[in-house]
């Protein structure tokens, strides 16, 4: 690997690892770098069926009806208080949607080359636009939830710690200052190739 000025390139010796792999930052905030044109190309190619379907008839009937759904499931368990039901409404709506928008990365179908690979499914949405009518349904829903969870536990304040962090779980992540930013802990952190060259 050569330097801009033709010179070999100087590595640090405590940043390679076995096999000549260069670990990232021990930072745990590490934000996605943008796609090179190989990539924009290739999401562009074919419509991607991962987020698109969010735009879709009935997409956002989906998230009042499984709320719905929650709500009544917890309500049928026995001893089960209507404090206790909203709550757990709250923060099982608030863990599958992190999950599913948040944390999850790729898509599960290979047609583009691996183009969406290092995004999830948010910034997969609408191409990365930010305030488009989805997202902002999308960031409404788990707001007005813990309103109403908030309103229904008669504003207790053990429960209303348990829903605001439930929210700022989901909330946070959707903002456009942290936009294809990730937090990952030390020990999960991926290993970047030094494009098969060995140092020297």
């Amino acid at each position: 690997m050569n330097m801009p000025d033709g010179g070999p390139a100087r590595l640090h010796s405590g940043s390679i690892s076995k096999g000549g792999r260069r670990r990232r930052s021990s930072s745990i905030i590490y934000v996605e770098p943008p796609e090179t044109i190989e990539q924009l190309s290739d999401q562009v190619a074919l419509p991607n069926l991962n987020a698109n379907w969010v735009n879709n008839k009935g997409a956002w009937l989906i998230h009042p009806v499984c709320i719905a759904g929650l709500k009544i499931f917890y309500d049928t368990i026995p001893g089960v208080s209507q404090e206790t039901s909203w709550t757990l409404t709250n923060i099982t709506y608030m863990f599958a949607t992190y999950l599913m928008f948040h944390y999850v990365q790729g898509i599960p179908f290979e047609f583009n080359s691996g183009a969406y690979d290092n995004l999830n499914m948010w910034e997969q949405m609408d191409n990365g636009d930010q305030y488009t009518p989805s997202k902002k349904f999308l960031t409404s829903v788990p707001i007005l939830l813990f309103l109403l969870s908030t309103h229904y536990t008669h504003y207790d304040i053990t429960f209303f710690i348990v829903n605001t962090m439930a929210l700022m779980s989901v909330i946070i992540p959707k903002l456009p200052s942290v936009h294809r930013m990730r937090v990952v802990m030390p020990w999960s952190q991926p290993i970047e190739e030094l494009d098969g060259e060995e140092p020297s």
